[in-house]
């Protein structure tokens, strides 16, 4: 072998190596950002970086707190707008202790008070997966914060007083189970954030731990092991079923609403069931609390009682005059421990502004439309302390008014009609109603046109599942006829409610009540939600 031949052959080796070692490089690469994308998955990013219509994680989200409203910043990595020419430091002086860019103190709606617990490792992998994804052009919004409260050096004093910036320490006491859900608990999860009773002081034993609280409007329970107000009286299984989906196995009563229904759909359902076994062994280690003193408030449980009549009137053809519900459509009230938290928020929220089909749910309509504030609120203590149920009444002023005023949906009438994000439901829906099926359609046809288009659509679009698919239907129905309400022979609320109980309906029993006629009522009943 000539000199020159072996020199070419130990260039070729050499290539070889390199070639070698940089595939091991970029395969290290995709592990660390695939694992930081789990990470900021378990983190709730999307939830707060990602405005309705918006580019992922390109920011403006407006997150309302009791001092204005804050607009989120640009996490993807365009040099301009976004984190593009941030270096890992900077990026982990924000993430980590609240301080920006700039050297600006971070307020602390950000949760920077608990991902400090966040290990360098994860944090490292977290930076690595927002510097992964498409960069966006977006420009911050400006914040809506009056002074004095808009002037950040003034943060000092609440750094001073609640931040501490360490790492979780895991308890040589506990399993690696518990250990493993305190870390998600405590840190990238920040659950303290909703569930803590006083929320801007940050994760502090200060806060209320964990009691429940008021957020954005909406009540977060008590999660501590308490058997009546939290969750002691739900087993692990139920638990976690709870946390993937948004409602319990079993008999156990209540469906996820408001921004806990968000975090399920965007973080917790992604998760695995070994991590959300975790978060629930750990929570089992929080001291029981209860966040307000039980009466007996045996007034709800007799003829007469406050709320009643509006129940039977709104509510019982539904939910039973029991509050019993109906099993697997139509969600109990009686030991729901939802409705019993210490706030009655998100049950005003949710009478005011319906929910739309989910977790094999039917769709609830916003039969507070149809209600005054003041039966609203009777109603609200009745179901709270009635079939055995304890709650206490609503004693805030306006509280009713104020949901009015912020809850937006369209099925309360006064939001846009919702869209379809499955391109394949979107277009079995068009298909299956297309041109004038649903414009000006009245009650009594709900049903002979439903029987044949719900089918259809279920038919062409099966892996879209029975709650995407009513919901579709809700939002094809909404485009065809909102512009037209003069033609409505019910007032909107209950226009829609009826179209979306009967389309659940014939979506998960499409054998029930197709023997109606146009123009005849359905020899059943053609707003009864029951299967």
């Amino acid at each position: 072998m000539t000199r020159l031949t072996a020199l070419g052959s130990g260039w070729l080796a050499i290539a070889a190596l390199l070639s070698v070692g940089t595939a091991h490089a970029q395969e290290a690469d995709a592990d660390l950002i695939k694992r930081g994308a789990y990470l900021a998955t378990a983190g709730d990013c999307t939830a707060c970086h990602t405005k309705a219509g918006g580019k992922f994680m390109a920011g403006n989200f407006k997150l309302d707190t009791p001092i204005g409203a804050i607009k989120t910043p640009n996490l993807t990595p365009d040099d301009e707008t976004g984190i593009g020419k941030w270096s890992y430091e900077t990026f982990e002086k924000a993430f980590r202790h609240g301080i920006g860019d700039e050297g600006e103190y971070l307020y602390p709606a950000f949760p920077f008070g608990w991902y400090t617990k966040v290990s360098d490792e994860d944090t490292k992998a977290i930076f690595a997966y927002l510097k992964s994804l498409p960069p966006v052009k977006e420009k911050r919004e400006e914040n809506e914060i009056p002074f004095p409260f808009n002037v950040r050096t003034a943060l000092i004093t609440w750094r001073t007083a609640f931040f501490t910036a360490e790492r979780f320490k895991p308890d040589p006491n506990a399993s690696a189970e518990v250990n493993r859900g305190g870390y998600l608990v405590e840190g990238l999860g920040h659950c303290g954030m909703c569930h803590n009773e006083r929320k801007l002081v940050g994760n502090s034993s200060l806060a209320g731990r964990f009691g429940g609280g008021v957020i954005d409007g909406w009540y977060a329970p008590n999660i501590t092991p308490d058997g009546h107000q939290g969750i002691g009286a739900w087993s692990d299984e139920e638990v976690v079923a709870y946390l993937k989906t948004g409602t319990a196995p079993g008999n156990r009563p209540g469906v996820a609403a408001g921004p806990m229904r968000q975090t399920i759909e965007e973080s917790l359902s992604k998760m695995t069931d070994a991590d959300l076994r975790a978060m629930v062994a750990y929570l089992r280690t929080i001291p029981a609390k209860q966040t307000y003193k039980e009466k007996d408030l045996q007034a709800f449980n007799q003829p007469g009682a406050p709320g009643a009549d509006t129940y039977l009137t709104y509510c019982s053809s539904c939910h039973r005059p029991d509050g019993k519900g109906v099993e697997g459509a139509i969600p109990a009230l009686a030991g729901n421990t939802s409705i019993q938290s210490r706030g009655p928020e998100t049950i005003i929220n949710v009478i005011v502004g319906g929910l739309a089909a989910q977790s094999g749910y039917a769709p609830m309509p916003a039969i507070g439309q149809e209600m005054t504030d003041e039966q609203i609120k009777n109603v609200t203590d009745y179901i709270r302390n009635s079939w055995g149920n304890k709650a206490p009444v609503v004693s805030e002023t306006g509280v009713v008014a104020s949901a009015r005023q912020k809850i937006k949906t369209m099925m309360a009438g006064n939001a846009p009609c919702s869209t379809i994000d499955d391109d394949k439901l979107k277009a079995s829906v068009e298909q299956a109603t297309g041109g004038d099926a649903l414009k000006g359609l009245k009650p009594n046809d709900f049903v002979p046109v439903l029987s044949r288009v719900a089918p259809q659509v279920k038919a062409a679009a099966p892996e879209a599942g029975d709650d995407a698919v009513v919901n579709g239907l809700l939002s094809a129905f909404c485009k065809a006829n909102r512009s037209d309400r003069d033609a409505e022979p019910l007032p909107w609320s209950a226009t829609i409610g009826s179209f979306g109980n009967v389309a659940y309906s014939q979506v998960k029993n499409p054998e029930k009540r197709v023997d109606a006629a146009p123009g005849q009522p359905p020899s059943s009943g053609a707003s009864s939600p029951k299967p």
